[in-house]
């Protein structure tokens, strides 16, 4: 099987979130299990400064290709690498009009420059002359190109046997824009409708990836069945109740090789399931650095995050003086919206012995948090899947987060008469239940040692890996060729 991936970030080339985490590791997972995976990104400014800091050789493949349907006279140059670690070919757009921005997220018109992605980057597969069997694309920026494939494509017999998957990452982003852009992209007007890409006399991008695709996906079982709720579906939960049979939830997982306490060397001290006294270590030189007490018997929480409101941040504002009113640490790392990064540091301010603010991006200082850190706290209003719960699983930190998406998936409330459980938790999003929560998991660090090392070895032996993923991306590849709509 031969599988083309579309997507707008891609670890190790060029990273914001956790869509290049995913893209980076998941076509290595599917690799292993027989398929043949091509990428297919934006030649980002971003890509050329990471190819000269770390070395990775991209090369010519072809120049001035025209795009197809689309409006405009910019044409694209084709370049192509490895992805580090596999036979996985990343082919690379790139035309400086609209890819030269410093950021990813940024250029002279974020819907004029998704369009030209999206038909620049079919216009690349056909140029290749590699016909895939799937073509998987990600995200709002990717939207249009099931799109394109089932309206301008549909009868194009280099695509006839090719099926469309289109994953989810976070509904919460949709690409809507003025139904102006319809001519730009040479798309039929009579596409501009309830049943199409209408949305609130706008088009939108993500809807038009939904409704044309043979197959979609989102990242996590429970995160697929709260989008078709009013709560969770940011408006367009009835259009995915109608594709509700070809809707799958599958879990994001991580890369084990690249984190593994075992072999990381961004921690101070390697350790694993056997070892689990080195981690301690960890903890004291983690404190040290961060100007905390060094204390062995005080529980140490870590939070990683993106400082906004989906986060669950205004629940730790409402708890912050009663949760430090327990003897504990509490280590922030991240960047956001300024009234969080301010209430880090006025907390940081008023429990110098009790908080570290850390209102930056470092991912050294993450991989020491997720080792030296004994909880890890993740409060979330919603999470499509979530990637700190399981790096802190893996890393034997234990998680307390808010049971949605899929923290629900991957933690589970810690049973002291089964000893099953890796974690604890909260349903309703509601301060005194994360308060709760925090209070269960101090209680057992404390009071119950046995049952604390019982945690973290479940913790540590909860299977996060892209392989498992993989394994059912693969199944539904094959359910995407048997569901390919014409």
């Amino acid at each position: 099987m031969r599988v083309a991936m579309i997507a707008y970030e891609v670890h190790p080339f060029a990273k914001v979130g956790g869509l290049a985490d995913v893209i980076g590791a998941l076509p290595k997972a599917i690799e292993k299990s027989g398929a043949k995976v091509s990428i297919f990104m934006p030649l980002h400014k971003l890509v050329l400064k990471n190819s000269e800091k770390f070395g990775y050789r991209i090369v010519e493949v072809a120049k001035s290709i025209p795009v197809e349907n689309v409006q405009t006279q910019e044409k694209f140059d084709l370049y192509k690498s490895q992805l580090p670690g596999s036979n996985v070919t990343v082919y690379f757009i790139a035309n400086n009009y609209y890819f030269s921005a410093d950021n990813v997220y940024e250029g002279p018109d974020l819907a004029e420059q998704a369009i030209f992605f999206c038909a620049a980057s079919i216009q690349a597969i056909k140029h290749l002359s590699e016909q895939f069997d799937i073509v998987h694309a990600h995200d709002w920026q990717t939207g249009l190109v099931p799109v394109y494939l089932k309206t301008l494509y549909r009868v194009d017999p280099f695509f006839s046997r090719t099926a469309i998957v289109f994953t989810i990452h976070n509904l919460g982003y949709q690409g809507v824009f003025s139904p102006n852009y319809m001519k730009f992209a040479g798309l039929p007007g009579y596409l501009f409708n309830i049943d199409g890409l209408e949305f609130y006399g706008r088009i939108n991008f993500l809807k038009g990836g939904i409704l044309f695709s043979d197959v979609i996906t989102t990242v996590s079982p429970t995160y697929a069945q709260e989008i078709q709720t009013e709560e969770y579906g940011e408006k367009l939960d009835g259009v995915l109740r109608l594709r509700a049979e070809d809707l799958y939830g599958i879990l994001n997982g991580i890369d084990y090789e690249d984190y593994n306490p075992a072999t990381d060397k961004k921690i101070y001290v390697n350790y694993d399931l056997n070892s689990l006294e080195k981690k301690y270590e960890n903890k004291k030189r983690l404190q040290k650095d961060l100007n905390l007490p060094v204390r062995e018997d005080v529980p140490l929480i870590g939070m990683i995050n993106r400082l906004v409101d989906q986060k669950g941040l205004d629940l730790i504002e409402k708890i912050a003086d009663y949760l430090f009113l327990f003897d504990v640490q509490f280590i922030v790392l991240g960047t956001g919206e300024k009234r969080y990064e301010e209430m880090f540091q006025r907390l940081q301010k008023d429990y110098p012995d009790k908080v570290s603010s850390n209102i930056k991006f470092d991912i050294e200082l993450a991989q020491k948090i997720y080792a030296g850190c004994d909880m890890f706290l993740m409060p979330s209003r919603y999470e499509p899947c979530g990637l700190g719960q399981m790096y802190s699983l893996r890393y034997g930190t234990v998680p307390i987060v808010r049971y949605t998406g899929g923290l629900a998936d991957t933690v589970k409330e810690y049973d002291a008469q089964t000893g099953l459980g890796n974690g604890f938790g909260f349903r309703e999003y509601d301060p005194a239940h994360l308060l709760l929560a925090v209070a269960r998991a101090i209680h057992f660090y404390r009071n119950e040692k046995h049952h604390w090392k019982r945690i973290i070895q479940n913790a540590m032996q909860t299977d996060v890996s892209w392989e498992r993923s993989a394994k059912q991306y693969l199944k539904v590849y094959q359910e995407a060729l048997k569901k390919r709509r014409v």
